[in-house]
Parts: C-alpha cells; sequence; structure tokens
C-alpha cells in the first residue's frame, strides 16, 4: 500500500518533461510541516499521518459508508421500502434532476470553497431523505418525501464532486487503481451493512413495507456520518508520501472557476465522448432495483438480494481497481484490456438478463397488492437463477463505475481538473437517472427499461471506445496539469525531488 516506489528521478537531458510518476518514485521522504495532522504513527512498519491521502480517503469512505451506502441499502430494497414504487419514484426523479443541474457546476463550488466544506455540506440531505420515507409510512405525505429527494439532490451532487476530486487526485498515478478499490470496499461496506438492518428487521416479514426500526437505524447512521465531515483536511494540506502536494489554484475566485470549468471542455473537447458513459452509470439501478428485485421478490428476499448485491460490488471493485493498477503492463495498455473486458462483461451478463426477463409476468400484474404473495421467497427452488444473476449485475456496477473513474484519473492529476470532472461525470450520471426513474414513475414496462438500459450502456462504450484507445497514455506530464491552475512546479513537487533534479541539470 506503500504510495512511493524506490527509483531515482531521471536527469532532465534524458526525459525533458517531468511526469506525476517521476515526482512520486523520488528516494526521499521529505520532512512534513509541523502540527498534529502531520504527526506520523508507525503501523506494521508504515507510517501514517492524518493529511496523508490514505487517511484522508478512509475518511472520505467512511462518510460514504455513512451516508450514501445506507441510501443505497435503503434503495436496493425496491420502492424505498415501500410496497408501491412511485413515491420513490417521483424523489428519484426530483432528486436526480436537482443533482444533474448541481453537480455540472459542483467543480467550481469544490474548487474555491474547498474539499471539507463541500462535503459537510453534502452530508446533510441523506437523514432528510429516510425521514421522509419514515414519514410517508404514516401519513402518505408525497410532498414531503419529493421535498426530501430535491434536496438530496442538491447535497449529494455537491458530495459526490468533491469525493470524486479526492480520489482522482490524491493517490500517486501508479496507485489509482488500489486507490479506488479501497474506496469502493469501504463504501459499498456501508450498502452491506445497511442491507443487514432490514434483513434482520424483516426476516419474518412477509408484507410489503420496512418496519419504522429498519427507517431509523438508517437515519442515525446517515447523520453520523454528516458529522464526521467535519474532520477531513481541505486539500492544500494534503502531503503525499514523497512530499508533492495537490495541484489547485492558490487564489481561486468564482469567476476562475467558472472559467476553469469552461477550459476543462475546451481546452479537451474529446473528453465529451466519455459523457454517454457517464449518462449510463446509474440508469441500471431502476430495472435492476424496481424491474428485478421488486416485481420479483417478497420483501425478506429483496433484503437478501439487496445484501448480496452489494457484496458483489466489493469483490468487482477489488479484482478490477488492482488489475488496473498491475505494474507489469503500460497503463495504456491496461486501458484498452479493460474496456474489452468490460465489452465483453455488457454482453454476457445483460445476456443473461434477457433470458430471464422475457419469461416474467407484465408490469400490470407484478405491481398488484395481491400478487405480493406469489412473489418469489428464499425458499422457493426457483430462487437460485435470479439470484445469481442479480449478484452478477452488482458486480458489473461496480466494475462500470471502477474503468470509468481510473479513466479518467488516467486523464489528469489535478486537483482542480478533476473536481470538475467528477462534476460532469455526477452531472451527466443524474440525468440519466432521472430520465429512467421518470420512465419507471410512468410505468413504463419493464422489458422496456430492461432493454433501454443495455442498449445505452453498449451504446456509451463504443462512443467511449477512442477515448480509451489513444488519449490514455501511459503517464500524464505534470506540465500538461499545471496548465489547469496558478501553480508552479516548486509549489507542488517536492523540495528534496526538485534539488535532486537540479543537482543532475
Amino acid at each position: 500500500m506503500a504510495d512511493a516506489k524506490e527509483t531515482t528521478v531521471p536527469a532532465a537531458e534524458t526525459h525533458p518533461a517531468e511526469s506525476h510518476s517521476d515526482a512520486a518514485e523520488s528516494t526521499h521522504h521529505a520532512a512534513r510541516p509541523n502540527g498534529r495532522i502531520y504527526r506520523g504513527v508507525r503501523v506494521g512498519g508504515k507510517e501514517f499521518w492524518y493529511a496523508s491521502p490514505k487517511i484522508q480517503l478512509l475518511m472520505v469512505a467512511l462518510v460514504c459508508f455513512l451516508c450514501p451506502g445506507m441510501y443505497n441499502a435503503l434503495q436496493g430494497l425496491g420502492g424505498g421500502g415501500q410496497l408501491d414504487p412511485t413515491v420513490q419514484d417521483h424523489a428519484s426523479t426530483a432528486l436526480y434532476s436537482v443533482f444533474a443541474v448541481v453537480a455540472f457546476f459542483s467543480g467550481s463550488f469544490a474548487n474555491k470553497l474547498g474539499i471539507r466544506v463541500t462535503l459537510g455540506i453534502g452530508g446533510i440531505g441523506y437523514s432528510l431523505y429516510s425521514a421522509s420515507l419514515l414519514c410517508y409510512s404514516h401519513t402518505q405525505n408525497v410532498g414531503f418525501v419529493i421535498f426530501a429527494g430535491a434536496f438530496l439532490g442538491l447535497c449529494a451532487g455537491l458530495l459526490w464532486t468533491a469525493q470524486g476530486a479526492i480520489m482522482m487526485s490524491y493517490p500517486p498515478e501508479q496507485s489509482k487503481g488500489r486507490y479506488i478499490s479501497w474506496f469502493w470496499i469501504i463504501f459499498n461496506l456501508g450498502a452491506v451493512i445497511g442491507s443487514l438492518i432490514p434483513l434482520g428487521q424483516n426476516v419474518s416479514n412477509n408484507s410489503g413495507t420496512v418496519t419504522d426500526g429498519t427507517y431509523v437505524g438508517f437515519i442515525v447512521l446517515m447523520v453520523v456520518g454528516a458529522v464526521l465531515t467535519l474532520f477531513l483536511v481541505d486539500a492544500d494540506k494534503v502531503i503525499r508520501d514523497d512530499g508533492s502536494k495537490i495541484i489547485l489554484m492558490k487564489n481561486p475566485t468564482w469567476q476562475s472557476e467558472f472559467i476553469g470549468l469552461w477550459e476543462c471542455i475546451s481546452l479537451s473537447p474529446w473528453v465529451i465522448a466519455l459523457f454517454p458513459m457517464f449518462f449510463a452509470s446509474n440508469i441500471f439501478y431502476t430495472y435492476q432495483q424496481n424491474g428485478l428485485n421488486l416485481a420479483g421478490f417478497n420483501i425478506r428476499t429483496r433484503s437478501l438480494n439487496n445484501l448480496l448485491y452489494w457484496l458483489a460490488q466489493i469483490f468487482g471493485a477489488v479484482i478490477f481497481g488492482y488489475a488496473l493498477d498491475f505494474p507489469k503492463i503500460r497503463r495504456s495498455m491496461r486501458a484498452k484490456i479493460s474496456f474489452g473486458v468490460l465489452f465483453a462483461l455488457t454482453f454476457i451478463i445483460w445476456g443473461g438478463g434477457y433470458a430471464w426477463q422475457r419469461n416474467q409476468v407484465p408490469r400490470s400484474v407484478s405491481s398488484q397488492e395481491s400478487y405480493e404473495a406469489l412473489k418469489t421467497d428464499w425458499t422457493d427452488p426457483a430462487f437460485i437463477g435470479p439470484m445469481f444473476l442479480y449478484i452478477f449485475y452488482g458486480f458489473y456496477d461496480s466494475v462500470w463505475q471502477t474503468c470509468i473513474y481510473w479513466y479518467m484519473g488516467a486523464l489528469s492529476n489535478s486537483g482542480r481538473r478533476t473536481a470538475n470532472m467528477a462534476g460532469f461525470y455526477k452531472a451527466f450520471q443524474s440525468a440519466g437517472a432521472a430520465i429512467f426513474w421518470r420512465l419507471d414513475g410512468l410505468h413504463v414496462e419493464y422489458n422496456t427499461l430492461f432493454a433501454s438500459t443495455w442498449g445505452v450502456c453498449a451504446g456509451a462504450l463504443l462512443i467511449a471506445a477512442p477515448i480509451i484507445f489513444w488519449k490514455i497514455q501511459d503517464t500524464t506530464e505534470l506540465e500538461d496539469d499545471l496548465k489547469f491552475s496558478d501553480e508552479t512546479v516548486e509549489d507542488v513537487v517536492a523540495p528534496a525531488a526538485l534539488d535532486e533534479k537540479r543537482a543532475d541539470v
């Protein structure tokens, strides 16, 4: 888990442009500033300090474990734990519509306000959303649930942009896949543990709606996650193992950050080819959670499926995260191989999904309250096949997300640019989710949702292929990232590495 390798910085004559890999692989572990956040603690022969990329990633992962992780566990029950998914469909449409607009500009907010403040604001909305569903169980107050969904969209846009910037810009270049997998493990453990709450509460419950205790448990955990954001440090205080810092704007203004948002696209217009992949990255939840889990299984079996789904996400993130950092294959080749595997999985897993979906009853039948007693239980022999299908859907989701984050991180190491990229990612991701949740709210047939989801995912990969094959290089030059900042090499590279480079010259 080390951030640095034991090599030397190449001489200027043989390698005129310094890359991030060069900076990260300096033999020196530079002296850190004084202060409690830089005080090292040795664990298992390795040194950790609070303002290090590893610890800050751990903190952000714990926030996501408790906030969006618990939200995923709740949504994964289908219908937000309600028998009728309509109110959740309306709330999710409001959520992702607001999310899409806020996220597009949230990179500018994160760069101006700082990572800690942006995450702090972002953590507020999750507990309110869970509370609105608890309220709905007793009052049928649809308006409150829709408002809570819209407010969560605002908060989530900020939280996920800040999280994406941390995950893509804090790690050394050669460790980004591992950092993404570590985050995804902890984040999805939130959904796994959160799934145990409704499973334990509903193990003897064959009705359609979860208990009040389930909602209360989610609310408490989400509040703890929001409070945890207060203990993060801002990006300008983070120091890597080799003494290097995160590339930021030293003096950001609202004007500079909105201009930077435009420059992120205007200076690299080819990045637009990734937008369809962004759009597709959350649309599968609608069909999987409501078209498969809610329509096909009773409440306790949905709870078990939910647990297995998020466990599968952990395995997918670990396998692909570490494979994407495999050092014996060049980064550009790893990108191509990962893309080929992702394309193959799109047709293998969704092809299996087609074999199951074509035999299901129409939505008009599965949505009837009287059909609840006919839904599959985990004691039924017919449960095994769709259970494994749902597990593979979870695996596929984490592979898609891990690859996208790694592709974006391979295009830049700048904290400022990756914040904008994360904003674009979450904006188009949320736009796609809003559209598909709205389709579900209009009671579009599940067969249609399935086909649309599969088609969008396959088409998005074809459009993104040129970026993956020709724009991802073996390393990102430091000078390229500094074009998006008012910092200089001296501001971000470890002093010892600079001294060594000057000595070589």
